[in-house]
């Protein structure tokens, strides 16, 4: 794996957390750490985060979900979401459960409650959606609250949970802002955030990050007088709470109609003899983007088509073509590997 660092993190859960302590509890600010991105969008970054930055978000989250407690951790921690539970474990002077030690699911949640107190995890849609289709849901229902972040989480994701007694909180963030800083479309204490015109996300904080290691034109390019531009779309709800559309290249244009990708992968995965799903768009010559369905599953293209017609989704807005896969790429953060997923699309008949 490589020698254990802070810049970028990197390590072992045992290793990072040996490394985090003594950084957490430094008289003086330290220098900051540094979450290299997974590259999602095909662009990796390296994020720059001081202790403030970390530690304002593991505080936070605490006071809205109620306390601190114990964690689960089952995320990487050289991605930030695995990192913050190594953070807020610290902080609370406890030690996290790592799923990987134990032999199943269950076993890890018995171990998380066995010491009494809250209990917490963190987890991407991914695994949520693994854990539903195995039938494994229900060993999460005793946490006090279950974060999903790092991609939006579908309808029936929410109502699956729902019904197993699964408390989701749903989290909106990224690296930049030290995690999750949206929980349930409400900001964490300390976090502002504002829509711009073109309905871009805004956000601002003591969770924000210092910049970009070695690139000062993206980092300009993003923070401009204490607030951070994301790469996403969203709109406030009629009671004030953040709702994500999508990022803002999740629009496209196909055949002079816009589409929004993230609508057709909802009513992708809601099709019949479809496990996984994912819609992206190609570049194509007749219809300038070609939307095609990525799916794991047996349904055939005209099916699919049918389903987003019946998600009361214009039929126009149907995949020209579907690539079949065993399994959705992953990055190891545990987020589909877009890119990967955009060049097998690209040689879709």
């Amino acid at each position: 794996m490589g020698t254990p660092s802070l810049q970028p993190v990197a390590g072992t859960p045992a290793e990072v957390a040996g490394l985090l302590s003594p950084w957490l509890a430094a008289s003086a600010e330290p220098e900051p750490l540094v979450v290299r991105t997974s590259g999602s969008s095909g662009r990796p970054k390296d994020v720059v985060l001081s202790r403030r930055a970390v530690t304002s978000s593991a505080h936070a989250t605490h006071a809205r979900l109620g306390g601190p407690g114990r964690w689960l951790l089952d995320l990487p921690v050289s991605a930030v979401a695995g990192l913050q539970v190594l953070v807020r474990s610290l902080l609370a002077g406890t030690d996290p459960v790592v799923a990987a030690d134990h032999p199943d699911l269950a076993s890890a949640v018995a171990a998380l409650g066995s010491g009494g107190g809250r209990a917490y995890a963190s987890l991407v849609p991914t695994q949520v959606h693994r854990l539903v289709r195995d039938g494994r849901i229900g060993a999460l229902a005793s946490l006090d609250a279950l974060l999903v972040g790092g991609a939006g989480m579908p309808v029936r994701l929410r109502h699956a949970c729902a019904e197993a007694g699964v408390r989701v909180v749903r989290t909106y963030g990224m690296s930049e802002t030290a995690g999750g800083c949206v929980y349930d479309g409400v900001p964490l204490d300390g976090v502002a955030l504002r829509i711009d015109a073109d309905r871009g996300v805004h956000l601002a904080g003591p969770v924000l990050f210092d910049g970009y290691g070695g690139d000062a034109a993206r980092t300009a390019a993003v923070l401009r007088d204490g607030w951070f531009a994301t790469d996403d779309l969203g709109e406030l709800d009629d009671d004030g709470l953040l709702r994500v559309l999508g990022r803002s290249d999740d629009v496209v244009v196909s055949g002079g109609v816009n589409v929004s990708l993230p609508a057709v992968t909802e009513a992708l995965l809601a099709a019949d003899d479809v496990v996984d799903a994912l819609a992206v768009g190609v570049p194509d010559d007749e219809w300038g983007t070609r939307v095609v369905a990525c799916v794991v599953g047996t349904a055939p293209l005209p099916a699919l088509r049918d389903a987003v017609e019946a998600a009361g989704l214009p039929r126009t807005w149907g995949p020209r073509a579907v690539v079949v896969l065993d399994a959705l790429p992953l990055l190891p953060g545990g987020k589909t590997d877009r890119v990967a997923l955009r060049t097998l699309a690209g040689g879709a008949g």
